[in-house]
């Protein structure tokens, strides 16, 4: 099968040189001497998901569909890695956190329904506790960010850090991230996570039974069972979920919805396919401790369609009763062979998708 032009193959081949550049150039940005700003960001639209005609099995039937996305680039030295993404409620105002230690703020443009752009944009450094950006790359490697409480532009949201594994709580505001107000207490188990698969996916509930929690997933630890391995804070502390792993995907990130409604967005890589990518869909009464949570297939993509390594996801509520699916890539800083690129999908009321796919 050829997709725009090229054999799978060869893509395939692009895929293996670019993660192979990502993990050896070092080619992150140093910024220790960054400064709050705005930044110009160019956007070329995508009008289809798929690149081939028989692929369209890969959203959940009528279920899904494909609202529009956005190959992102900028001048900017420090735009790139984004890891973890969160809307407000307007589907348009943005926060984004990079692998680097730097957040992005700025305001999705629609035409009609479909992105076309952002406006507004501005980056700037994640602040230690000393208020100056975070130096030792160990420290600085931010894997994904939920908002707390209040909105993002006055309140206080939760970034998830790898490498030196914690969860930090930031005041929020029209500046950005502006202060470390302390972390959060991890659990005994947190500390079996490695040092490059940690704290991939963070977000609060909305709603249900859990609102308020904080839940985080490690993007790759197993229990016994090889199932994801992840937590929940409840009044009680803390207490250990999983959810079910099919096909070694990776967890890279988590959103949920006012129902209690939870989504969780996976990775698998190997070097002989490239990239692929799923949307995992939780209904409320699966989240329970000692639970191994399974959900339904809503998005199931590879180099067929147009993704790159999807790491960010934030879903927003719309009045239609529809739900707006977001998603941002991280481009691992490897301008010429991956793509920083924002996806959005809609998932209609109702219904059920089809199930996950079993080993």
């Amino acid at each position: 099968m050829r997709l725009n032009g090229f054999p799978r193959s060869v893509l395939a081949a692009i895929f293996v040189g670019s993660w192979s550049v990502a993990a050896f150039a070092g080619a992150k940005p140093d910024i220790a001497g960054l400064k709050a700003g705005p930044i110009s960001i160019d956007a070329a639209i995508i009008k289809t998901f798929v690149r081939t005609e028989d692929a369209e099995h890969r959203l959940s039937g009528s279920k899904v569909t494909f609202r529009g996305g956005l190959v992102l680039s900028s001048p900017s030295p420090h735009f790139g890695g984004w890891s973890g993404l969160v809307l407000g409620d307007d589907a348009k105002s943005l926060l984004a956190i990079s692998d680097t230690g730097v957040w992005m703020t700025g305001t999705l443009v629609y035409e009609g329904d479909h992105l076309s752009g952002i406006a507004g944009a501005r980056l700037g450094p994640v602040p230690g506790r000393n208020g100056l950006p975070i130096r030792r790359a160990s420290d600085r490697d931010s894997e994904s960010i939920a908002l707390e409480r209040g909105t993002l532009t006055k309140g206080t949201a939760l970034v998830g850090f790898e490498r030196h594994h914690r969860i930090e709580k930031y005041a929020l505001s029209a500046a950005g991230l502006t202060k470390d107000l302390g972390s959060v207490s991890l659990p005994r188990g947190a500390r079996r996570m490695r040092p490059n698969q940690g704290l991939e996916g963070v977000t609060v509930m909305r709603g249900g039974r859990y609102k308020g929690a904080l839940i985080a997933f490690s993007e790759r630890l197993y229990d016994t069972s090889r199932n994801h391995t992840g937590w929940l804070w409840t009044r009680k502390g803390s207490v250990t979920i999983h959810l079910k792993n099919t096909g070694d995907y990776d967890v890279t990130d988590l959103s949920s919805l006012d129902d209690g409604t939870l989504f969780v967005l996976e990775r698998r890589f190997r070097w002989t396919e490239g990239v692929k990518m799923r949307l995992v869909r939780i209904a409320p009464g699966e989240l329970k401790p000692g639970r191994t949570m399974q959900g339904e297939t809503l998005i199931d993509a590879d180099m067929s369609d147009q993704i790159d390594n999807m790491e960010g996801l934030s879903v927003t509520p719309l009045k239609s009763g529809e739900v707006l699916v977001t998603m941002i890539s991280d481009d691992n800083f490897n301008h010429i062979f991956q793509r920083t690129m924002l996806l959005q999908f809609v998932v209609k009321p109702g219904g059920q998708a089809k199930a996950r796919p079993q080993d």
